[in-house]
């Protein structure tokens, strides 16, 4: 109803900011919200508070679509050589340079306040380094062929931020399910990165798709093996029990449907694995909760 009250022009704005914020494409928020709640549901032994809960939640929204939109100002020149980006908002000219970076300001400024207001000092400390990585990772493919690795950081910061909110200290622990994410978030974005490959390679965006060549299944495996002892090191570490490893078996077992579908290396099939590894983090996330729970 009230979107039907709106003028016209006002809900073509606000359709093009939906977009640039990917607000209708909430995979990458999921990505991101999973391993924060490994890290609240351990830290707190399966009790985390509904504040931290709330505030991490919220969180992880605001600062994905932070993230979606200074990546979009650094790839505006970019995208529209790029089959899968050529129509974003930015690249089209339907919302302007400032724009973009006036949200990611006004986004990050208010997870900053969540923070600040409902937290303590070292979850408070951390975030600096948390909004440093969701600035810099866009324009690291210019630089390197492994902005991905630049990404699992940033996605992974959430982990010892919520882990400091919830206990007030970090641990082994955190660290562990910190380099674990960082390594699933390098093999699941380097699916992704294989969708645009060809059109990386023609205008000269830097990747680890481009870097590991035919080697890119392989090295993707490699990884998806190295999360998962991780995470069964977690599990010792921390006595878990039988439905967390079932948690972890269910991600193994996704992780070779992913390598399935990307066999071919189609855009089709590497974009559907790389979307698959929402579930797959979910899985975790269900063995985890329901483990310490019981």
């Amino acid at each position: 109803m009230l979107q039907n009250a709106l003028p016209t022009h006002v809900q073509t704005r606000l359709a093009d900011y939906a977009r640039l914020l990917r607000i209708d494409r909430p995979i990458g928020t999921l990505l991101l919200l999973w391993p924060t709640y490994w890290a609240l549901w351990l830290a707190a032994e399966g009790m985390p508070s509904i504040t931290n809960i709330l505030i991490f939640t919220l969180g992880v929204f605001f600062m994905r679509a932070a993230g979606c939109a200074i990546n979009d100002f650094a790839d505006r020149d970019w995208d529209r050589h790029v089959e899968r980006t050529k129509d974003r908002p930015l690249t089209t000219g339907r919302v302007h340079a400032w724009e973009a970076v006036a949200l990611f300001a006004g986004l990050g400024l208010v997870s900053f306040l969540m923070v600040v207001l409902f937290t303590n000092p070292l979850t408070l400390y951390l975030s600096f380094g948390g909004a440093f990585l969701a600035f810099i990772y866009p324009f690291m493919k210019r630089y390197t062929h492994l902005p991905q690795l630049f990404l699992g950081a940033a996605f992974s910061w959430a982990i010892p931020m919520a882990w400091g909110a919830e206990s007030g200290q970090l641990n082994q622990l955190t660290w562990l399910l910190f380099t674990a994410n960082v390594l699933w978030t390098v093999a699941y974005d380097t699916f992704y990165a294989m969708v645009d490959r060809d059109d990386d390679l023609a205008v000269g965006i830097k990747s680890t798709a481009i870097l590991f060549g035919d080697a890119d299944r392989a090295i993707i495996g490699v990884l998806q093996v190295l999360v998962l002892l991780i995470l069964v090191m977690v599990g010792l570490q921390a006595d878990l029990g039988a439905l967390y490893y079932m948690g972890i078996t269910a991600m193994a077992a996704l992780f070779a449907y992913h390598q399935f579908l990307a066999r071919e290396r189609s855009r089709e099939g590497c974009f559907k694995a790389f979307l698959g590894n929402n579930w797959a983090g979910f899985a975790v996330f269900l063995g985890l909760a329901l483990d310490l729970a019981v």
